[in-house]
């Protein structure tokens, strides 16, 4: 299990993909601030300090951070909440 990281053409948005599955189908799905999932791993990555928004589709989750976070901070938190998971 391990989750790879790699950057976007958006500086502020980091894709991290998965050797599982973690959205059944071909559906994607997007988390604003102030929204909720049926997705709980969506509404736990919004939870986390410093992130603004999220996507998800089959085996990778992009997370957009806030412009005053850097990636050095947030990252590992996010892929600390994936494997926990079970991701």
């Amino acid at each position: 299990m391990a989750i790879r990281m790699e950057g976007t053409p958006n500086p502020n948005a980091m894709k991290f993909t998965s050797d599982k599955l973690i959205f059944e189908g071909t559906k994607s799905f997007s988390l604003m601030p102030g929204d909720t999932s049926e997705h709980e791993i969506l509404n736990e990555l919004m939870k986390l300090e410093g992130v603004d928004n999220v996507f998800g589709y089959q085996n990778f989750v992009t997370v957009n951070k806030k412009f005053d976070v850097e990636w050095e901070q947030l990252s590992p938190n996010v892929i600390e909440l994936l494997e926990k998971k079970g991701y």
